[in-house]
């Protein structure tokens, strides 16, 4: 019922038959596939006798021949003679073919067993044979016999492939042609100690002499780790080995270089050794070395040395802005354990060190804003490009900053204040707008450091007075950006006077427009325009108010404004300040006229000129009443500076008590308005320790209401939860032994008590 066709060139081999199913079988057997591709040899075909249907199936029935005589043992001395000759790189006599369809006819035959176990003999009788070919270099040689046995391998498994894939497949205790090829050359080449060793010291050799810059046969190395890798015995026979050679390698050269390199230089050498070492993972070693490799050479160059990589060479780094060095520093700590918070310590220590310098440096105290803001910037930027913007070394940075800030107390506040006053002061030419408000948002990062913001206040309100009543503010926008910064960082209570100062500058230009109006009315109008700021003295700092004698037309001019003012606003008190005036004076000289903008102070000497030729200094205190410093000052600014409208007989720079003072008529200018500057004297030490302790003052005010609030609010406290809350609510420092000043005030005054039986205990006294 099957009928035989012949091949299609598909199998067009003369053993090979397609037979396909009869038309009228097909509907009794429709599982069965409609085509079998048969391999049968030569020899059988003979034989074949029968065909046979069952249910789901046909089968052939054919009689099994029986083997020629002699038929295994002469093939396998056939197959023999070829593996002998792949093993010797000879060749062979047979084609490769038959050699194949021998082995096929004897595992058929079941002979598989005895085939497997004579095939891997002579594997293993060769194999052994290798091992005293030693003459040329012993790596090449060893290379070679490994190249040479996997070539032969593939060979003779190809030819037994059969085999392999049938019984060796069938036996899963049995390893493949490969495996076993592998076993015998780890058995017995590999595992043999001198062998492994002369092998393993060679590859260690060859990586030395690379390490210290020879050049080496990469592919050598490649070849005979991948060699240990196949054969399992890398990790145990030399990765251990490779490791502790790199380790003692690299333990001398850090304790070497450390001493005698620079810390640039080092770290340029450790990145350099990193880069080399995973060069080679990818060269030649296997990538299971490479996190235990980069650990060893990390942990023996830079996590031994940690400290004295820092202490050596950080605040060298830091001095010189060494920003290259900074990044690869951060860089390569980080690899380290424990490197980073290493590095954020000693980078910690470093800013108080160097921020301690400039601030409690008193002779440095001219430039130790501006050196602040400098040093802010230079760490600022190491921390953004160096320190990839690590949140945790910008946070200590700020608390660095901080720290040091605060050591000297009162000094860096009062500085700030001065630093912002000759920014903002009019005939500041070092900025435009935008570089100002860039230099204020600088100084504002500055001013969030300092504790005691009050002294701040104090000075910056002073300084702030100065530019208002002179007109020397640079720019009113400057000013309210300013204020507004104030605001947003310490709150609308800390700027509540500072707003009020400008707000009395407003008022008063109202009133000015109001008063002229009223002084047109009047019947005697004043050839003296007089402007005058009525400032709140709440506001405002306090003046010491001094006594001068004014020429009669000013004084009646005074006396109108102060009707005209009472007059809309009456229960109010005018306290008239000299000290804050100036004018505008019309004077007549040879070359012609001038106008000079003096302070009410120089007004009043050269008005005396108009009465007279030539006067004493003795003469003018006299007519004029001004404090003898300040007439010296005065003096000094009309007859020793720039324009010079008086003479000094004799010439000198200093005013002395013998001098004499006359008009200068000869006097020139290119200008037709001069402004003669008044000698600003230094600020005084009294004037400053004035100033500390207004705040002082003001600080135990603020003390005094705080406690009494709490004790108001919680009726019965202990001192030390008093203190706790205290600390709590006052913005300012303050010592514990100025607080328990306060309380015992307190006490004093009866707004509180002590508890008779407990004395720490305190009672709210209503």
């Amino acid at each position: 019922k099957i009928c035989r066709t012949k091949s299609s060139s598909r199998h067009n081999h003369p053993h090979v038959w397609i037979y396909t199913l009869k038309n009228s079988m097909k509907a009794k057997f429709p599982t069965i596939k409609l085509q079998a591709i048969i391999h049968i040899p030569k020899w059988l075909t003979k034989n074949m006798t029968t065909v046979f249907v069952n249910k789901h199936c046909c089968c052939y029935l054919v009689d099994r021949p029986k083997l020629a005589e002699n038929y295994t043992e002469d093939t396998w001395l056939k197959l023999r003679d070829a593996v002998g000759a792949i093993q010797n790189s000879t060749s062979i006599k047979y084609n490769l073919e038959e050699l194949y369809q021998a082995v096929e006819n004897l595992c058929s035959y079941k002979v598989s067993p005895t085939l497997y176990k004579q095939l891997r003999q002579v594997c293993e009788d060769h194999v052994q044979l290798t091992e005293s070919l030693d003459n040329l270099s012993f790596l090449k040689r060893m290379n070679r016999c490994w190249q040479d046995h996997c070539r032969q391998t593939i060979m003779i498994r190809s030819i037994f492939l059969f085999l392999d894939r049938t019984y060796v497949l069938q036996n899963s205790l049995l390893p493949s042609i490969w495996d076993t090829g592998l076993e015998l050359f780890r058995t017995h080449i590999v595992n043999d100690s001198a062998v492994q060793k002369r092998t393993v010291d060679g590859i260690l050799e060859q990586i030395e002499l690379e390490r210290t810059g020879e050049t080496v046969d990469r592919s050598l190395l490649r070849s005979l780790l991948g060699m240990l890798s196949d054969l399992q015995v890398y990790k145990d026979s030399f990765e251990e080995r490779f490791l502790i050679e790199t380790n003692r390698l690299y333990a001398a050269e850090g304790q070497l270089l450390m001493q005698e390199r620079d810390v640039p230089e080092y770290l340029h050498h450790v990145a350099r050794r990193l880069e080399e070492e995973n060069d080679r993972i990818m060269s030649y070693l296997d990538q299971s070395t490479q996190k235990p490799l980069i650990s060893c050479v990390e942990k023996q160059l830079l996590g031994e040395h940690m400290t004295a990589i820092l202490q050596k060479g950080l605040s060298t780094l830091l001095d010189e802005n060494r920003v290259t060095e900074l990044a690869l520093l951060y860089q390569l700590f980080s690899k380290v354990k424990g490197g980073l918070p290493t590095l954020l310590q000693f980078w910690r220590d470093y800013i108080k060190s160097f921020g301690g310098k400039i601030v409690c440096t008193p002779e440095k105290d001219k430039d130790m804003v501006q050196d602040l803001l400098d040093f802010k910037d230079k760490m600022d930027n190491v921390a953004q490009s160096c320190f990839t913007r690590n949140e945790g070394f910008i946070n200590a940075m700020k608390e660095a900053f901080e720290t040091f800030i605060n050591k000297r107390p009162n000094k860096p506040a009062e500085l700030i204040a001065k630093y912002v006053d000759s920014k903002l002061r009019a005939g500041n030419k070092e900025a435009t707008e935008e570089e100002l408000e860039r230099i204020l948002d600088k100084i504002m990062i500055i001013f969030r450091f300092i504790h005691g913001k009050d002294v701040f206040e104090a000075f910056y309100k002073k300084d702030l007075a100065k530019r208002l009543l002179v007109g020397k503010s640079a720019s009113v926008d400057a000013e309210k950006s300013m204020l507004s910064k104030l605001k947003h960082e310490c709150g609308a209570a800390f700027t509540s006077k500072l707003e009020g100062m400008f707000k009395d500058m407003e008022l008063s230009k109202d009133i000015m427009i109001q008063f002229k109006q009223y002084m047109q009315n009047q019947s005697e109008p004043s050839n003296i325009e007089l402007t005058v700021n009525i400032l709140t003295m709440g506001y405002w700092p306090s003046y010491t108010p001094m006594e001068v004698h004014l020429p009669l037309e000013m004084v009646k001019l005074q006396e109108v404004f102060k009707l005209f003012y009472l007059g809309k606003h009456s229960g109010r008190k005018l306290q008239w300040q000299p000290t804050l005036g100036h004018a505008v004076l019309k004077a007549e000289f040879k070359e012609g006229k001038k106008e000079l903008q003096v302070s009410l102070f120089q007004t009043l000497v050269l008005l005396m000129f108009n009465e007279g030729e030539e006067f004493s200094v003795e003469d003018i205190r006299t007519a004029t009443g001004i404090e003898e410093g300040e007439l010296r000052r005065t003096l000094q600014s009309l007859a020793c500076g720039k324009a010079r409208v008086l003479n000094k007989n004799p010439r000198g720079k200093d005013v002395e008590d013998g001098d004499r003072f006359n008009f200068n008529n000869d006097f020139k200018h290119k200008l037709f308005r001069i402004k003669i500057n008044q000698i600003q004297m230094k600020e005084t030490v009294e004037e400053q320790v004035s100033t500390t302790e207004r705040v002082f003052q003001d600080r135990q005010y603020q003390i005094d209401a705080a406690v009494v609030r709490i004790m108001k609010m919680r009726k019965t406290l202990s001192h030390n939860l008093l203190v706790s809350e205290l600390y709590n609510q006052l913005k300012f420092p303050v010592k514990p032994g100025d607080l328990k000043k306060r309380i015992e005030s307190l006490i004093d005054r009866d707004y509180m008590e002590r508890d008779k039986e407990t004395p720490n205990q305190y009672h709210y006294v209503a």
